[in-house]
């Protein structure tokens, strides 16, 4: 099991002129599962694509490196190769093009992957049809954790995995997420409004994200905190 390590120093970012991110600082390493929590608006999202870079926002200020590497200079496919992994809160469909084909493609061990398909309650037939076309929320967001453990990445960003999932789809997916750290080592930021998801994960650290900065950071019991408090109590936390 290799040492991976993400760190985020000072981190700001603009879209469209209007800041989003207004300096922050965060680090995740191999074996750690960090929840990333805060109201909508609060810059969780976007967060996410600037890590994964995604076009249409500026980076102003701070530091992003992974391994001691500078991730923001790569592109998106290098920060995919450098062990980066990113579930999207609204995976894309790619019509024409199977989940097995862009499995293969990346010269990753498929040989489990029905099996591992299995144990994220998929139908088999997904494996061969268009990434993600005609899938339920709850399917894109199991077959989102499928491709995550057949690529087995350093670092995993999830934007809110548990949105869509039924109870069940939860379970198995935070179970195969929380195998994933056992494992591997694979090190998680997981975006989540929800405790439910932590349950399973049983995060290192919570930290709270408001108006683009990070408010406050504790343990598993602030996720409990905020579950019954809210966001409220943070009012004016964040400054300008």
């Amino acid at each position: 099991m290799s040492d991976h390590v993400l760190v985020l120093e000072g981190l700001r970012v603009s879209v469209a002129g209007t800041e989003v991110l207004r300096g922050v600082d965060l680090t995740v390493r191999s074996g750690e599962v960090h929840a990333l929590m805060g109201p909508n608006g609060s810059g969780k999202s976007t967060l996410a694509h600037v890590l994964m870079g995604k076009g249409g926002y500026e980076v102003t200020a701070g530091a992003v490196t992974l391994d001691g590497a500078d991730l923001l200079a790569m592109g998106t496919w290098e920060r995919a190769a450098a062990g980066l992994f990113l579930a999207m809160q609204q995976p894309v469909e790619v019509p024409g093009v199977g989940l097995a084909q862009v499995l293969e493609a990346t010269g990753r061990d498929t040989s489990n992957l029905a099996g591992e398909a299995q144990d994220l309650g998929l139908d088999g037939a997904i494996i061969d049809r268009s990434l993600n076309v005609d899938l339920s929320g709850g399917e894109k967001k199991r077959s989102e954790t499928l491709q995550l453990a057949m690529l087995r990445p350093s670092i995993a960003v999830l934007d809110e995995v548990d949105t869509g999932l039924d109870v069940d789809g939860l379970r198995l997916v935070a179970g195969r997420l929380r195998r994933a750290v056992e494992e591997w080592g694979m090190g998680v930021l997981a975006i989540t409004h929800f405790r439910r998801l932590l349950s399973v994960l049983r995060p290192d650290a919570v930290h709270v994200l408001l108006g683009g900065r990070v408010v406050e950071s504790g343990g598993a019991e602030l996720a409990e905190k905020l579950e019954q408090s809210g966001y409220e109590v943070y009012a004016g936390a964040a400054g300008t």
